[in-house]
C-alpha cells in the first residue's frame, strides 16, 4: 500500500471498516458490471460452424452474472436471447423449438442444442453446376452475324428496346443482302 492509504486505514479501528472503505474507494459499482454483463449478454453471437456447446458454456457464466446483480429478466427471455444468437442454420431448430411451445430451462435449451447439432452435422453446402462465362464485347453492345449470304454484323445496343444502328462490317452496306 501506499503511503496515504496506509494513513487512512490506521485511522479506521477493525478490519471490516477497512474493506468497506477500500471497497467505496476502489470498487467498480455494480451498475457499470451490470450494464457490461447485460452488453455482453445481448450482443454475443455463434459463429457459424462454431460448437453450440461452446457458445452455450460462453452464456451461462453471463446469466449467472446478471442473476447476481438482479438484472431481473425472466427465464424466457435468457430463452429468447440464446435463440437469437444462434446462426441461421440453426432456424429449424429455432422454429421447431417455437412451435411446440417447449418450456425448458437454459441447461435444457443448451442440452437440446448440442443434441440437435451432433444429429444434424452442418457441412458447408456446395453447389455444383456449370460455370457460364459471358463477356460483352466493345461499350456493351452486341454482334450477330448473318445466315443467309455474305456474313454482315449488326451493332445492337444493350439497353432494352433499343434500335439497332447503322450495319458494320466488310458487306456492301446491304442489311437484306443476297
Amino acid at each position: 500500500m501506499t503511503n496515504e492509504i496506509q494513513k487512512q486505514c490506521d485511522r479506521l479501528e477493525d478490519v471490516p471498516s477497512i474493506m468497506l472503505r477500500m471497497k467505496e474507494v476502489y470498487a467498480i459499482p455494480d451498475r457499470h458490471i451490470r450494464y457490461a454483463a447485460t452488453k455482453a449478454f445481448f450482443g454475443i453471437k455463434m459463429a457459424e460452424g462454431s460448437s453450440v456447446q461452446s457458445h452455450g458454456v460462453k452464456m451461462l457464466p453471463l446469466i449467472e452474472k446478471l442473476e447476481d446483480f438482479k438484472a431481473r429478466l425472466e427465464n424466457d427471455t435468457y430463452i429468447d436471447v440464446i435463440l437469437q444468437s444462434l446462426p441461421p442454420s440453426y432456424d429449424p431448430f429455432i422454429v421447431n423449438y417455437n412451435m411446440y411451445g417447449h418450456e425448458k430451462s437454459i441447461h435444457e435449451l443448451i442440452n437440446m442444442m448440442v443434441q440437435y447439432e451432433a444429429n444434424y452435422k452442418f457441412e458447408p453446402a456446395v453447389l455444383v453446376g456449370e460455370l457460364s462465362t459471358f463477356k460483352v464485347k466493345g461499350n456493351g453492345a452486341r454482334h450477330w452475324k448473318r445466315k443467309k449470304g455474305k456474313e454482315t454484323s449488326v451493332t445492337a445496343t444493350a439497353s432494352i428496346g433499343g434500335a439497332p444502328t447503322a450495319p458494320t462490317g466488310k458487306g456492301k452496306g446491304k442489311i437484306g443482302g443476297s
